[in-house]
Protein backbone atom coordinates (compact mmCIF):
# COMPACT_ATOMS: atom_id res chain seq x y z
CA UNK A 1 0.00 0.00 0.00
CA UNK A 2 1.65 3.17 -1.23
CA UNK A 3 0.59 6.65 -0.12
CA UNK A 4 0.24 7.98 -3.67
CA UNK A 5 -2.51 8.97 -6.10
CA UNK A 6 -2.25 5.57 -7.79
CA UNK A 7 -1.83 3.72 -4.50
CA UNK A 8 -5.09 4.91 -2.98
CA UNK A 9 -7.03 3.62 -5.99
CA UNK A 10 -6.53 0.14 -4.51
CA UNK A 11 -9.39 0.80 -2.09
CA UNK A 12 -9.93 -2.71 -0.75
CA UNK A 13 -6.52 -2.96 0.91
CA UNK A 14 -6.87 0.42 2.62
CA UNK A 15 -10.37 -0.33 3.80
CA UNK A 16 -9.29 -3.73 5.14
CA UNK A 17 -6.53 -1.97 7.10
CA UNK A 18 -9.08 0.41 8.65
CA UNK A 19 -7.73 3.49 6.88
CA UNK A 20 -10.38 5.82 5.42
CA UNK A 21 -9.77 7.24 1.94
CA UNK A 22 -10.95 10.52 0.41
CA UNK A 23 -14.55 10.35 -0.73
CA UNK A 24 -14.00 13.21 -3.17
CA UNK A 25 -12.08 13.50 -6.43
CA UNK A 26 -8.54 14.33 -5.28
CA UNK A 27 -7.30 15.03 -8.82
CA UNK A 28 -10.19 17.37 -9.61
CA UNK A 29 -9.72 19.35 -6.38
CA UNK A 30 -5.98 19.71 -7.11
CA UNK A 31 -6.65 20.76 -10.70
CA UNK A 32 -9.00 23.50 -9.50
CA UNK A 33 -6.40 24.74 -7.03
CA UNK A 34 -3.80 25.04 -9.77
CA UNK A 35 -6.12 26.77 -12.23
CA UNK A 36 -7.91 29.07 -9.78
CA UNK A 37 -6.27 28.97 -6.33
CA UNK A 38 -8.61 29.93 -3.54
CA UNK A 39 -6.86 29.19 -0.24
CA UNK A 40 -3.07 29.27 0.14
CA UNK A 41 -1.16 28.50 3.32
CA UNK A 42 2.37 29.42 4.47
CA UNK A 43 4.11 26.99 6.82
CA UNK A 44 3.11 23.49 5.77
CA UNK A 45 4.33 21.35 8.67
CA UNK A 46 2.52 19.11 11.13
CA UNK A 47 -0.10 21.46 12.62
CA UNK A 48 -1.13 22.68 9.17
CA UNK A 49 -1.45 19.21 7.74
CA UNK A 50 -3.56 17.63 10.47
CA UNK A 51 -5.61 20.68 11.52
CA UNK A 52 -6.04 23.07 8.59
CA UNK A 53 -5.70 20.16 6.21
CA UNK A 54 -8.19 18.18 8.26
CA UNK A 55 -10.69 21.05 8.12
CA UNK A 56 -10.31 21.39 4.35
CA UNK A 57 -10.54 17.60 3.91
CA UNK A 58 -13.79 17.53 5.86
CA UNK A 59 -15.20 20.41 3.80
CA UNK A 60 -14.26 18.62 0.58
CA UNK A 61 -16.01 15.51 1.87
CA UNK A 62 -19.19 17.48 2.66
CA UNK A 63 -18.95 19.38 -0.65
CA UNK A 64 -18.67 22.70 1.18
CA UNK A 65 -15.35 23.17 -0.67
CA UNK A 66 -14.34 22.03 -4.14
CA UNK A 67 -10.80 23.43 -4.35
CA UNK A 68 -7.72 21.93 -2.68
CA UNK A 69 -5.26 23.96 -0.64
CA UNK A 70 -2.18 25.62 -2.12
CA UNK A 71 0.75 24.77 0.18
CA UNK A 72 3.66 27.23 0.43
CA UNK A 73 6.88 26.64 2.37
CA UNK A 74 9.09 29.63 3.22
CA UNK A 75 11.56 28.07 5.66
CA UNK A 76 12.33 24.38 5.16
CA UNK A 77 12.27 23.32 1.52
CA UNK A 78 13.05 19.70 2.48
CA UNK A 79 9.44 19.44 3.63
CA UNK A 80 8.28 19.96 0.04
CA UNK A 81 10.92 17.73 -1.50
CA UNK A 82 10.81 14.85 0.98
CA UNK A 83 7.28 14.77 2.42
CA UNK A 84 4.94 16.33 -0.15
CA UNK A 85 6.22 15.44 -3.61
CA UNK A 86 7.25 11.79 -2.99
CA UNK A 87 3.72 11.10 -1.71
CA UNK A 88 1.84 13.02 -4.43
CA UNK A 89 0.96 15.69 -1.82
CA UNK A 90 -1.12 13.23 0.20
CA UNK A 91 -1.03 13.00 3.98
CA UNK A 92 -2.19 10.38 6.48
CA UNK A 93 -3.98 11.72 9.54
CA UNK A 94 -3.79 9.70 12.78
CA UNK A 95 -6.13 10.94 15.52
CA UNK A 96 -5.06 9.64 18.94
CA UNK A 97 -7.96 9.46 21.37
CA UNK A 98 -7.48 9.36 25.13
CA UNK A 99 -9.02 5.85 25.16
CA UNK A 100 -6.19 4.54 22.98
CA UNK A 101 -8.38 4.29 19.87
CA UNK A 102 -6.94 5.66 16.62
CA UNK A 103 -8.71 7.08 13.58
CA UNK A 104 -6.76 6.80 10.30
CA UNK A 105 -7.65 8.94 7.26
CA UNK A 106 -5.80 9.74 4.02
CA UNK A 107 -5.97 13.49 3.33
CA UNK A 108 -6.23 14.50 -0.33
CA UNK A 109 -6.71 18.23 0.21
CA UNK A 110 -3.15 19.39 -0.54
CA UNK A 111 -3.39 20.51 -4.16
CA UNK A 112 0.21 21.54 -4.76
CA UNK A 113 3.31 22.36 -2.75
CA UNK A 114 5.45 25.36 -3.67
CA UNK A 115 8.86 26.41 -2.35
CA UNK A 116 8.88 30.19 -1.76
CA UNK A 117 12.39 30.38 -3.12
CA UNK A 118 13.36 33.56 -4.98
CA UNK A 119 16.47 31.94 -6.49
CA UNK A 120 14.38 29.16 -8.09
CA UNK A 121 12.73 30.92 -11.06
CA UNK A 122 10.19 28.17 -11.70
CA UNK A 123 8.94 28.07 -8.12
CA UNK A 124 9.09 31.86 -7.73
CA UNK A 125 7.12 32.47 -10.90
CA UNK A 126 4.50 29.93 -9.80
CA UNK A 127 4.10 31.72 -6.47
CA UNK A 128 3.64 34.99 -8.33
CA UNK A 129 0.92 33.39 -10.47
CA UNK A 130 -0.88 32.23 -7.34
CA UNK A 131 -0.88 35.69 -5.79
CA UNK A 132 -1.80 37.42 -9.04
CA UNK A 133 -4.90 35.22 -9.35
CA UNK A 134 -8.13 37.12 -8.53
CA UNK A 135 -9.65 33.84 -7.29
CA UNK A 136 -7.31 33.77 -4.27
CA UNK A 137 -9.42 34.66 -1.24
CA UNK A 138 -7.22 33.97 1.76
CA UNK A 139 -3.67 33.15 2.71
CA UNK A 140 -3.30 31.54 6.14
CA UNK A 141 -0.13 31.06 8.19
CA UNK A 142 1.34 28.63 10.72
CA UNK A 143 4.94 29.81 10.75
CA UNK A 144 5.32 30.11 14.59
CA UNK A 145 5.94 33.34 16.47
CA UNK A 146 9.46 33.70 15.12
CA UNK A 147 8.18 33.71 11.54
CA UNK A 148 6.77 37.21 12.02
CA UNK A 149 9.75 38.59 13.93
CA UNK A 150 11.82 41.24 12.17
CA UNK A 151 14.00 42.35 15.10
CA UNK A 152 16.05 40.72 17.84
CA UNK A 153 15.71 41.32 21.58
CA UNK A 154 17.74 44.53 21.19
CA UNK A 155 15.28 45.88 18.63
CA UNK A 156 17.63 45.60 15.64
CA UNK A 157 16.67 43.92 12.37
CA UNK A 158 17.84 40.34 12.04
CA UNK A 159 20.58 40.11 9.37
CA UNK A 160 18.30 38.22 6.94
CA UNK A 161 15.60 40.88 7.37
CA UNK A 162 18.08 43.67 6.75
CA UNK A 163 19.25 41.82 3.64
CA UNK A 164 15.62 41.51 2.44
CA UNK A 165 15.17 45.25 2.98
CA UNK A 166 18.39 46.11 1.17
CA UNK A 167 18.03 43.65 -1.71
CA UNK A 168 14.36 44.30 -2.46
CA UNK A 169 11.37 42.15 -3.49
CA UNK A 170 13.16 39.96 -6.05
CA UNK A 171 15.80 38.58 -3.65
CA UNK A 172 13.93 37.93 -0.41
CA UNK A 173 14.50 34.94 1.86
CA UNK A 174 12.37 35.57 4.98
CA UNK A 175 8.65 34.83 5.26
CA UNK A 176 7.61 38.46 5.71
CA UNK A 177 9.76 39.56 2.78
CA UNK A 178 8.27 36.81 0.60
CA UNK A 179 4.72 37.74 1.57
CA UNK A 180 5.24 41.45 0.95
CA UNK A 181 6.84 40.70 -2.42
CA UNK A 182 3.83 38.58 -3.36
CA UNK A 183 1.42 41.34 -2.31
CA UNK A 184 3.34 43.62 -4.66
CA UNK A 185 2.68 41.12 -7.45
CA UNK A 186 -1.02 41.13 -6.61
CA UNK A 187 -1.02 44.94 -6.60
CA UNK A 188 0.56 44.99 -10.06
CA UNK A 189 -2.09 42.60 -11.41
CA UNK A 190 -5.31 44.32 -10.48
CA UNK A 191 -5.11 45.27 -6.79
CA UNK A 192 -7.58 42.50 -5.89
CA UNK A 193 -8.53 42.27 -2.17
CA UNK A 194 -7.17 39.49 0.04
CA UNK A 195 -7.38 38.22 3.62
CA UNK A 196 -4.10 37.34 5.34
CA UNK A 197 -4.99 35.04 8.24
CA UNK A 198 -2.38 34.27 10.89
CA UNK A 199 -3.19 31.05 12.71
CA UNK A 200 -0.22 31.11 15.05
CA UNK A 201 -0.26 31.28 18.84
CA UNK A 202 0.56 34.96 19.00
CA UNK A 203 -1.45 37.52 20.93
CA UNK A 204 -3.48 39.58 18.42
CA UNK A 205 -1.76 37.62 15.66
CA UNK A 206 -3.44 39.54 12.84
CA UNK A 207 -2.02 42.81 14.12
CA UNK A 208 1.43 41.25 14.45
CA UNK A 209 1.32 40.04 10.85
CA UNK A 210 0.06 43.41 9.62
CA UNK A 211 2.79 45.27 11.48
CA UNK A 212 5.50 43.13 9.90
CA UNK A 213 4.07 43.56 6.38
CA UNK A 214 3.71 47.34 6.82
CA UNK A 215 7.27 47.56 8.15
CA UNK A 216 8.69 45.74 5.14
CA UNK A 217 6.58 47.95 2.85
CA UNK A 218 7.76 51.14 4.56
CA UNK A 219 11.43 50.13 4.34
CA UNK A 220 11.09 49.23 0.65
CA UNK A 221 9.32 52.51 -0.04
CA UNK A 222 12.24 54.39 1.52
CA UNK A 223 14.60 52.57 -0.85
CA UNK A 224 12.41 53.11 -3.90
CA UNK A 225 11.45 49.48 -4.45
CA UNK A 226 7.71 50.19 -4.08
CA UNK A 227 5.55 53.26 -4.68
CA UNK A 228 3.07 55.09 -2.48
CA UNK A 229 0.17 53.37 -4.23
CA UNK A 230 1.37 49.98 -3.04
CA UNK A 231 1.80 51.27 0.51
CA UNK A 232 -1.78 52.57 0.42
CA UNK A 233 -3.04 49.23 -0.97
CA UNK A 234 -1.41 47.19 1.80
CA UNK A 235 -2.46 49.61 4.56
CA UNK A 236 -6.15 49.63 3.60
CA UNK A 237 -7.76 46.91 5.77
CA UNK A 238 -10.88 47.06 3.62
CA UNK A 239 -8.68 45.68 0.83
CA UNK A 240 -5.92 43.73 2.58
CA UNK A 241 -7.45 42.36 5.79
CA UNK A 242 -5.59 40.78 8.68
CA UNK A 243 -8.23 38.85 10.66
CA UNK A 244 -7.33 37.72 14.17
CA UNK A 245 -7.62 34.05 15.09
CA UNK A 246 -7.26 31.59 17.94
CA UNK A 247 -6.05 28.10 17.02
CA UNK A 248 -5.79 25.09 19.29
CA UNK A 249 -4.91 21.47 18.64
CA UNK A 250 -2.07 19.64 20.39
CA UNK A 251 0.05 18.16 17.64
CA UNK A 252 3.12 16.22 18.82
CA UNK A 253 6.04 15.22 16.67
CA UNK A 254 5.34 12.17 14.48
CA UNK A 255 5.79 9.06 16.61
CA UNK A 256 8.04 6.29 15.17
CA UNK A 257 5.85 3.67 16.91
CA UNK A 258 2.90 4.85 14.82
CA UNK A 259 5.07 4.61 11.70
CA UNK A 260 5.85 1.00 12.61
CA UNK A 261 2.18 0.26 13.22
CA UNK A 262 1.20 1.74 9.86
CA UNK A 263 3.88 -0.29 8.11
CA UNK A 264 2.61 -3.41 9.90
CA UNK A 265 -0.80 -2.64 8.40
CA UNK A 266 0.86 -2.63 4.99
CA UNK A 267 1.50 1.08 4.31
CA UNK A 268 4.98 1.60 2.85
CA UNK A 269 7.65 4.16 3.82
CA UNK A 270 6.06 5.78 6.88
CA UNK A 271 9.18 6.54 8.91
CA UNK A 272 9.70 10.12 10.16
CA UNK A 273 12.63 12.18 8.96
CA UNK A 274 14.55 15.10 10.43
CA UNK A 275 15.38 17.70 7.81
CA UNK A 276 18.55 19.74 7.58
CA UNK A 277 16.66 22.56 9.36
CA UNK A 278 15.64 20.25 12.23
CA UNK A 279 12.03 19.85 11.18
CA UNK A 280 10.79 16.49 12.43
CA UNK A 281 8.09 15.33 10.04
CA UNK A 282 6.62 12.20 8.46
CA UNK A 283 4.19 11.17 5.71
CA UNK A 284 1.63 10.77 8.51
CA UNK A 285 0.59 13.31 11.13
CA UNK A 286 -0.55 12.37 14.64
CA UNK A 287 -2.60 14.59 16.92
CA UNK A 288 -5.44 14.77 19.40
CA UNK A 289 -9.11 14.91 18.46
CA UNK A 290 -10.24 18.17 20.17
CA UNK A 291 -9.64 21.29 18.08
CA UNK A 292 -10.68 24.93 18.08
CA UNK A 293 -10.25 27.62 15.43
CA UNK A 294 -11.91 30.97 16.11
CA UNK A 295 -11.65 33.41 13.19
CA UNK A 296 -12.56 37.07 12.86
CA UNK A 297 -14.97 37.17 9.93
CA UNK A 298 -13.23 39.76 7.71
CA UNK A 299 -12.66 38.51 4.16
CA UNK A 300 -12.78 41.33 1.57
CA UNK A 301 -12.53 38.91 -1.40
CA UNK A 302 -15.04 36.38 -0.05
CA UNK A 303 -14.20 33.09 1.63
CA UNK A 304 -14.97 29.38 1.72
CA UNK A 305 -17.72 28.23 4.10
CA UNK A 306 -15.25 27.98 6.95
CA UNK A 307 -17.99 27.70 9.55
CA UNK A 308 -18.72 24.23 8.14
CA UNK A 309 -15.26 23.01 9.24
CA UNK A 310 -14.85 20.91 12.38
CA UNK A 311 -14.13 23.08 15.42
CA UNK A 312 -14.32 26.36 13.47
CA UNK A 313 -16.08 29.39 14.92
CA UNK A 314 -16.53 32.73 13.14
CA UNK A 315 -17.07 35.93 15.11
CA UNK A 316 -15.99 39.50 15.66
CA UNK A 317 -12.57 40.68 16.81
CA UNK A 318 -13.57 40.91 20.46
CA UNK A 319 -14.72 37.27 20.48
CA UNK A 320 -11.45 36.15 18.89
CA UNK A 321 -9.39 38.26 21.29
CA UNK A 322 -11.14 36.81 24.34
CA UNK A 323 -10.80 33.26 22.99
CA UNK A 324 -7.13 33.79 22.25
CA UNK A 325 -6.44 35.27 25.67
CA UNK A 326 -8.28 32.37 27.28
CA UNK A 327 -6.13 29.79 25.50
CA UNK A 328 -2.78 31.47 24.90
CA UNK A 329 -2.41 33.74 27.93
CA UNK A 330 -4.23 31.66 30.52
CA UNK A 331 -5.12 28.02 30.10
CA UNK A 332 -3.16 25.94 27.58
CA UNK A 333 0.07 27.60 26.47
CA UNK A 334 1.07 28.99 29.89
CA UNK A 335 0.73 25.53 31.43
CA UNK A 336 2.90 24.03 28.70
CA UNK A 337 5.46 26.85 29.01
CA UNK A 338 5.65 26.65 32.80
CA UNK A 339 5.82 22.88 33.20
CA UNK A 340 7.55 21.45 30.11
CA UNK A 341 11.00 23.04 30.78
CA UNK A 342 10.90 21.53 34.27
CA UNK A 343 10.05 18.19 32.67
CA UNK A 344 13.19 18.33 30.56
CA UNK A 345 15.25 19.18 33.65
CA UNK A 346 13.72 16.28 35.57
CA UNK A 347 14.41 13.78 32.80
CA UNK A 348 10.74 13.35 31.85
CA UNK A 349 10.27 12.76 28.13
CA UNK A 350 6.48 12.94 27.84
CA UNK A 351 4.28 15.73 29.20
CA UNK A 352 1.18 13.63 29.95
CA UNK A 353 3.07 10.84 31.71
CA UNK A 354 4.90 13.45 33.79
CA UNK A 355 1.85 15.26 35.16
CA UNK A 356 -0.15 12.04 35.55
CA UNK A 357 2.54 10.53 37.79
CA UNK A 358 3.86 13.55 39.69
CA UNK A 359 1.18 15.24 41.85
CA UNK A 360 3.41 18.28 42.47
CA UNK A 361 3.79 18.99 38.76
CA UNK A 362 0.05 18.44 38.23
CA UNK A 363 -0.56 20.92 41.04
CA UNK A 364 1.76 23.43 39.36
CA UNK A 365 -0.07 22.99 36.07
CA UNK A 366 -3.48 23.51 37.67
CA UNK A 367 -2.27 26.49 39.70
CA UNK A 368 -1.02 28.22 36.55
CA UNK A 369 -4.37 27.69 34.83
CA UNK A 370 -7.15 27.76 37.42
CA UNK A 371 -5.65 29.80 40.25
CA UNK A 372 -3.38 32.40 38.67
CA UNK A 373 -4.36 32.87 35.01
CA UNK A 374 -8.11 32.25 34.76
CA UNK A 375 -9.11 35.17 37.05
CA UNK A 376 -7.48 37.59 34.59
CA UNK A 377 -9.51 36.61 31.49
CA UNK A 378 -13.01 37.26 30.18
CA UNK A 379 -15.48 34.63 29.01
CA UNK A 380 -15.44 34.70 25.18
CA UNK A 381 -19.03 33.48 25.09
CA UNK A 382 -18.56 30.75 22.49
CA UNK A 383 -16.25 28.64 24.69
CA UNK A 384 -16.60 28.57 28.49
CA UNK A 385 -13.17 28.97 30.16
CA UNK A 386 -13.92 26.55 33.02
CA UNK A 387 -15.17 23.91 30.57
CA UNK A 388 -12.11 24.50 28.37
CA UNK A 389 -9.75 24.07 31.34
CA UNK A 390 -11.59 20.98 32.56
CA UNK A 391 -11.25 19.40 29.10
CA UNK A 392 -7.52 20.17 29.19
CA UNK A 393 -6.99 18.40 32.50
CA UNK A 394 -9.48 15.57 32.02
CA UNK A 395 -8.95 14.73 28.33
CA UNK A 396 -6.09 16.57 26.66
CA UNK A 397 -3.07 17.15 28.91
CA UNK A 398 -3.49 13.68 30.40
CA UNK A 399 -3.71 11.81 27.07
CA UNK A 400 -0.64 9.56 27.27
CA UNK A 401 -1.37 8.13 23.82
CA UNK A 402 -0.39 11.50 22.32
CA UNK A 403 3.22 10.99 23.47
CA UNK A 404 3.78 14.72 23.31
CA UNK A 405 7.36 15.44 24.37
CA UNK A 406 8.52 18.20 26.67
CA UNK A 407 11.28 19.07 24.21
CA UNK A 408 8.75 19.71 21.46
CA UNK A 409 6.74 21.96 23.75
CA UNK A 410 9.73 24.11 24.73
CA UNK A 411 10.74 24.73 21.10
CA UNK A 412 10.97 28.51 20.50
CA UNK A 413 9.61 29.17 23.99
CA UNK A 414 11.46 32.49 24.26
CA UNK A 415 9.20 33.84 21.52
CA UNK A 416 6.02 33.22 23.51
CA UNK A 417 6.92 34.30 27.05
CA UNK A 418 5.41 37.75 26.73
CA UNK A 419 2.09 36.38 25.53
CA UNK A 420 1.92 33.39 27.85
CA UNK A 421 3.08 35.04 31.07
CA UNK A 422 3.54 38.77 30.50
CA UNK A 423 -0.11 39.53 29.79
CA UNK A 424 -1.29 37.89 33.02
CA UNK A 425 1.46 39.57 35.03
CA UNK A 426 0.51 42.97 33.60
CA UNK A 427 -3.16 42.30 34.40
CA UNK A 428 -2.31 41.51 38.04
CA UNK A 429 -0.22 44.66 38.30
CA UNK A 430 -3.00 46.77 36.82
CA UNK A 431 -5.54 45.31 39.26
CA UNK A 432 -3.49 45.03 42.44
CA UNK A 433 -0.47 47.27 41.90
CA UNK A 434 1.87 44.26 41.86
CA UNK A 435 2.05 40.64 40.71
CA UNK A 436 4.24 39.69 43.66
CA UNK A 437 1.69 37.26 45.11
CA UNK A 438 2.01 34.91 42.11
CA UNK A 439 3.87 31.64 42.71
CA UNK A 440 3.32 29.16 39.86
CA UNK A 441 4.01 31.57 36.98
CA UNK A 442 7.32 32.90 38.41
CA UNK A 443 8.32 29.31 39.23
CA UNK A 444 7.70 28.42 35.57
CA UNK A 445 9.81 31.35 34.39
CA UNK A 446 12.63 30.36 36.74
CA UNK A 447 12.35 26.81 35.40
CA UNK A 448 12.68 28.04 31.82
CA UNK A 449 15.80 30.03 32.70
CA UNK A 450 17.26 26.96 34.42
CA UNK A 451 16.34 24.82 31.40
CA UNK A 452 18.31 27.20 29.14
CA UNK A 453 21.50 26.16 30.96
CA UNK A 454 21.22 22.79 29.13
CA UNK A 455 22.15 20.73 32.21
CA UNK A 456 19.50 18.59 33.89
CA UNK A 457 18.78 18.10 37.59
CA UNK A 458 21.25 15.22 37.77
CA UNK A 459 24.05 17.20 36.14
CA UNK A 460 23.75 15.68 32.66
CA UNK A 461 24.05 17.87 29.57
CA UNK A 462 21.36 17.90 26.85
CA UNK A 463 20.75 19.69 23.56
CA UNK A 464 18.32 22.60 23.79
CA UNK A 465 15.27 22.52 21.53
CA UNK A 466 15.55 25.01 18.66
CA UNK A 467 15.07 28.56 19.91
CA UNK A 468 16.22 31.85 18.35
CA UNK A 469 17.42 33.09 21.76
CA UNK A 470 19.42 29.97 22.63
CA UNK A 471 22.76 31.59 21.81
CA UNK A 472 21.99 34.78 23.72
CA UNK A 473 20.80 32.85 26.75
CA UNK A 474 23.83 30.57 26.77
CA UNK A 475 26.07 33.62 26.71
CA UNK A 476 24.07 35.42 29.42
CA UNK A 477 24.20 32.43 31.79
CA UNK A 478 27.73 31.23 31.05
CA UNK A 479 29.14 32.38 34.42
CA UNK A 480 26.35 30.79 36.47
CA UNK A 481 27.63 27.58 38.06
CA UNK A 482 25.35 24.77 39.19
CA UNK A 483 26.31 23.90 42.75
CA UNK A 484 27.42 27.46 43.46
CA UNK A 485 24.36 29.69 44.00
CA UNK A 486 26.65 32.64 44.77
CA UNK A 487 27.71 32.61 41.10
CA UNK A 488 24.35 34.18 40.34
CA UNK A 489 24.81 37.92 40.67
CA UNK A 490 23.00 40.17 38.20
CA UNK A 491 22.99 37.87 35.13
CA UNK A 492 19.19 37.59 35.09
CA UNK A 493 18.41 41.30 35.37
CA UNK A 494 18.86 42.15 31.65
CA UNK A 495 16.60 39.20 30.77
CA UNK A 496 13.84 39.69 33.32
CA UNK A 497 13.67 43.45 32.66
CA UNK A 498 13.57 43.03 28.87
CA UNK A 499 10.16 44.15 27.62
CA UNK A 500 10.89 42.60 24.21
CA UNK A 501 10.85 39.20 25.91
CA UNK A 502 8.16 39.55 28.60
CA UNK A 503 6.21 42.58 27.29
CA UNK A 504 6.97 44.17 30.66
CA UNK A 505 9.79 44.73 33.16
CA UNK A 506 9.28 41.92 35.69
CA UNK A 507 11.07 43.92 38.40
CA UNK A 508 8.50 46.68 38.01
CA UNK A 509 5.81 44.03 38.53
CA UNK A 510 7.27 42.78 41.80
CA UNK A 511 8.52 39.48 40.36
CA UNK A 512 12.13 40.01 39.29
CA UNK A 513 13.72 39.31 42.67
CA UNK A 514 11.30 36.45 43.35
CA UNK A 515 12.29 34.70 40.12
CA UNK A 516 15.95 35.30 40.89
CA UNK A 517 15.52 33.60 44.27
CA UNK A 518 13.69 30.61 42.77
CA UNK A 519 16.39 30.27 40.11
CA UNK A 520 19.10 30.51 42.78
CA UNK A 521 17.45 27.64 44.65
CA UNK A 522 17.34 25.60 41.42
CA UNK A 523 21.13 25.86 40.90
CA UNK A 524 22.04 24.71 44.42
CA UNK A 525 23.20 21.30 43.12
CA UNK A 526 21.90 17.93 42.02
CA UNK A 527 18.22 17.48 42.77
CA UNK A 528 17.75 21.19 43.44
CA UNK A 529 15.19 21.70 40.66
CA UNK A 530 12.88 19.01 42.03
CA UNK A 531 13.40 20.23 45.60
CA UNK A 532 12.53 23.79 44.58
CA UNK A 533 9.36 22.77 42.73
CA UNK A 534 8.25 20.59 45.65
CA UNK A 535 8.97 23.37 48.14
CA UNK A 536 6.75 25.90 46.39
CA UNK A 537 4.05 23.34 45.57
Amino acid sequence: MKLSRDGIREKTEWNDAGIALPGYDVDAAAKKAKEAPRWAHFGIGNIFRIFIGGIADGMLESKDLDTALTCVETFDYDVVDKIYRPYDNLGLSVILRETGKRDYKVLGCFGEAVRAQADDPQQWDRLKEIFASPSLQLVSFTITEKGYALTNAAGKYFPFVQADIDNGPDKVTGAMGVLTAMLLERYRHGKTPLALVSMDNCSQNGSLLRRSVLTMTEEWQKKGYVDEGFATYVADEAVIAFPWTMIDKITPRPNPDIAADLEALGVENMQPIETSRRTYIAPFINGEDPQYLVIEDRFPNGRPALEKGKGVYLGDRETVNKSERMKVTALLNPVHSAVAPLGVLLGEEYFAHMINHDPKLMKLAKMVAYTESMPMISDPGIINPKDFADELFQVRFVNEYLLDTNLRIVTDESQGLGVRFGETIKAYTARYGSAGELTAIPLGIAGWLRYMMAVDDEGNSYVLAPDPMAGEMTEALKDVVIGNPESLTDQLRPILSNEKIFFTDLYANGLGEKIEEMFREMIAGKGAVRATVYKYM
